[in-house]
């Protein structure tokens, strides 16, 4: 068999044996003795196609930016498999793009690793928001919390630790370590605070209970006095507002008990008014009859007859006695208004005649009248005179007296 050079990188020689060649010299890869010059050659050139398949794959996955490490240790497998390869091919290209490959897995390292770290730190941020998150909780003062939703905020936050944990990038064991520990202090101090706040709740409830407790007793046995009761209710009610809260569930059972004995007192009072009402209507058809009588009065200006008039209709109006209850205030406020004007009448009359006043005004009025009659005579000097200024002057004040006289009279 003769040597054959059907293709630039290899050839077969006579005894079926295959070389690659490399460079000036040649490398037997194998042989294929069953077959012709040019399948033996096809089939080390397939070798070779395999072999340059997975640099190529491999060249893919380091632009996809691929973990380093694998993308490292698969050319470091490659190459010892492309050293003494036995196939037939540009061996030497395809050294060259694994060296090119290792010079990226390099870069490849470096980005990968700044983004790592990047990551870290972005995780360790956000690890250390949820942890400041649950320390400003820890430091609210208890007796103003919003206990629900504070709980409910501190587990949602919990929850949050748990996912950036399990699915979040790892941290550095001593920052988890340190931020897990704070985390878990601040959740201790907000569980002690809860407790001790319910706790002492508790027992102001318990406190506010038994007052509560007793005044409820105090109400029900005032029942049995009926009407009577009502000023003693009243003040157990005062006392109710000011004792404070017991709980929502117990307020509402205790309150009920409270008012059904209130309920039971204001009942009684209820049938008596109703009596009272009932015994009491023709005295308010009396006093309405004398409303009507004493209400022309409001137009009176005879103080003499007005008042004889009044004190006729006050006598009457004792004599007839009580009216229902509610129609008392309205009743009296109607005689009220006509008792204030006939005491104007006398007020009146008593301005208009008060000794000392009247000898004060008729005094001033005879020193206004003298003053008057003094500037009327220099007036009639000075437009005899012809002076303008002592004409206005005289003249203002002339008729600053005669309105001083006026208001007097």
């Amino acid at each position: 068999m003769a040597t054959t050079d059907q293709q630039p990188w290899g050839r077969v020689d006579e005894t079926g044996t295959v070389f690659v060649r490399e460079g000036d010299s040649e490398r037997a890869v194998g042989q294929y003795p069953d077959g012709s010059p040019e399948e033996a050659l096809a089939y080390f050139e397939r070798k070779y196609t395999d072999l340059a398949g997975q640099v190529g794959l491999l060249e893919q996955r380091a632009r996809r930016a691929a973990p380093a490490a694998d993308v490292a240790k698969a050319v470091a497998s490659l190459r010892e498999n492309l050293t003494g390869a036995n196939a037939v091919g540009d061996l030497a290209a395809l050294a060259a793009r694994l060296d090119k490959l290792g010079g990226a897995v390099e870069e490849l390292t470096e980005q990968q690793s700044a983004e790592a770290k990047a990551l870290v730190e972005q995780a360790v941020a956000e690890r250390t928001a949820i942890v400041v998150e649950a320390e400003a909780l820890a430091a609210e003062d208890p007796a103003r919390t919003q206990w629900k939703q504070t709980t409910s905020t501190l587990d949602a936050l919990f929850a949050r630790w748990q996912t950036h944990q399990h699915e979040g990038p790892r941290i550095p064991k001593n920052e988890a370590n340190e931020l897990w520990k704070r985390f878990r202090a601040a959740r201790s101090t907000i569980e002690h605070n809860r407790k001790a706040f319910f706790a002492d709740l508790d027992s102001q409830h318990r406190d506010v209970r038994s007052r509560k407790t007793a005044l409820i007793e105090q109400a029900e046995s005032l029942i049995p006095r009926g009407a009577d009761g009502v000023p003693e209710y009243r003040q157990l009610l005062d006392q109710w507002k000011l004792a404070g809260r017991a709980g929502k569930r117990n307020d509402d059972a205790l309150w009920a008990r409270f008012k059904a004995a209130g309920d039971a007192i204001y009942g009684a009072k209820a049938e008596i008014d109703a009596q009272e009402n009932e015994e009491y209507s023709a005295n308010l058809e009396l006093k309405v009859a004398l409303l009507d009588e004493a209400e022309p009065l409001l137009k009176a200006t005879d103080r003499e007859s007005a008042r004889t008039a009044l004190l006729s209709i006050q006598r009457r109006w004792d004599e007839i006695g009580r009216v229902p209850r509610d129609q008392v205030r309205v009743i009296e406020d109607r005689l009220r208004k006509v008792e204030t004007a006939v005491r104007k009448l006398d007020e009146e009359h008593w301005e208009r005649n008060n000794p000392e006043k009247k000898a004060r005004t008729e005094g001033l009025a005879s020193q206004l009248t003298a003053a008057i009659a003094k500037l009327e005579q220099e007036l009639e000097e000075a437009e005899a005179g012809g002076d303008k200024r002592k004409i206005k002057e005289a003249q203002e004040a002339l008729a600053a007296r005669k309105v001083w006289l006026d208001a007097l009279g």
